[in-house]
């Protein structure tokens, strides 16, 4: 005989039912979660199936029930510690609820993003918790589509305009005004802020940042200055950060200005990864050439030499957050009010004097 005729048979819901004692139907409605059973059959039912080594049909099982127990999970960048903090807080409370959590990684790109969002559908995922690419309505008919399908809908960092969906974000606004005080207070009135996030051209104060954190952050900066009595220079505001290469791309156009800036604020730990290396690669120091903040905080932000000036949010928490009230729509229970997500200040050694400006350079 061949190898083939001595593989395994795979377990079967008839064999589970023989081992049980009970009739197919019966252990087709315990295994799959569907219509009821007695406890006693419930119990022999699942002891013959585990001892049998059965695995239930999947797709069958969401075809009986109308849920997978998945969930679709979709985020710009795997890559960035933020979405991986998020997704670990999501991943442990999907667990503890009996979810699975596909993953997609959209690349901060409306095609990718789109592609995903069929996929998810295509599987028959229960619901999907998204960072979407663009908060622009226009932009967002496949994230209408998952509604329209009766798909539970969470958004995760940005909201989309128009769209009556939970969004789970913290709160920059007071938090960015104050980072911005502390360096107008050190002297620094050439600020810079770099993102990734996309648009067209250069940013101007005309520049619609829609319900994002990025535009909280922005007029967090914008009230700081009008507070202190100055003007915040719009050119430096510097979004499409994408890459390394578009990190130093920028770094060049900013350090070519006649009056180029004494600080610098990163909007994510990538994007300040790349600005140190860029400062390192031209000689420069923080804080005694440079003063430099960065949004989110991780470990390692405190093992730099000087150790970071962030601000942090409670990303883990909102990970969690987002996939609770997820479930809690797709079983239909309440899920109870939005809880607020503020965002703080930690302040190390990274922020300082403008030393040139106290020279009087």
């Amino acid at each position: 005989m061949t190898n083939e005729n001595h593989r395994s048979r795979v377990p079967t819901v008839a064999d589970v039912a023989r081992a049980a004692n009970v009739s197919k139907a019966q252990a087709a409605r315990a295994l799959g979660g569907y219509g009821s059973v007695s406890e006693d059959v419930l119990t022999r039912v699942n002891q013959a199936a585990e001892a049998l080594g059965y695995r239930p049909n999947e797709l069958a099982r969401s075809m009986n029930t109308g849920r997978s127990n998945t969930i679709g999970v979709i985020v710009g960048d795997i890559e960035n510690p933020h979405f991986g903090l998020a997704l670990r807080g999501m991943a442990d409370v999907a667990r503890q609820a009996g979810f699975h959590l596909l993953l997609s990684n959209s690349d901060e790109t409306l095609e990718e993003e789109r592609n995903a969002v069929r996929v998810m559908l295509d599987k028959r995922v229960d619901g999907i918790i998204v960072a979407p690419c663009s908060s622009l309505s226009r932009d967002n008919e496949h994230l209408k589509q998952v509604l329209a399908e009766g798909r539970s809908l969470i958004m995760f960092d940005r909201a989309v305009e128009g769209m009556a969906v939970e969004t789970i974000q913290a709160n920059f606004l007071a938090t960015a005004k104050e980072a911005t005080q502390l360096l107008i207070n050190a002297g620094h009135q050439r600020i810079a802020y770099l993102s990734s996030m996309r648009i067209s051209g250069h940013y101007t104060s005309a520049t619609a940042l829609g319900p994002t954190p990025v535009a909280q952050r922005v007029n967090g900066m914008r009230d700081a200055y009008q507070q202190s009595g100055h003007h915040m220079d719009s050119n430096l505001i510097r979004l499409n950060a994408l890459n390394d290469g578009a990190i130093e791309q920028i770094l060049t156009e900013l350090f070519s200005l006649s009056e180029p800036p004494s600080a610098l604020i990163a909007s994510d730990n990538l994007i300040a990864v790349g600005i140190m290396r860029g400062l390192a690669i031209r000689g420069l120091r923080v804080p005694d050439d440079i003063s430099f903040v960065m949004y989110d905080d991780f470990p390692w932000t405190e093992l730099m030499t000087p150790p970071l000036t962030v601000v942090a949010q409670p990303v883990y928490e909102m990970g969690r957050e987002a996939a609770r009230r997820l479930i809690c729509h797709i079983r239909q229970q309440p899920a109870g009010v939005l809880p607020q997500f503020d965002s703080w200040m930690v302040e190390r050694g990274s922020t300082g004097l403008n030393r040139a400006r106290s020279r009087g350079g």
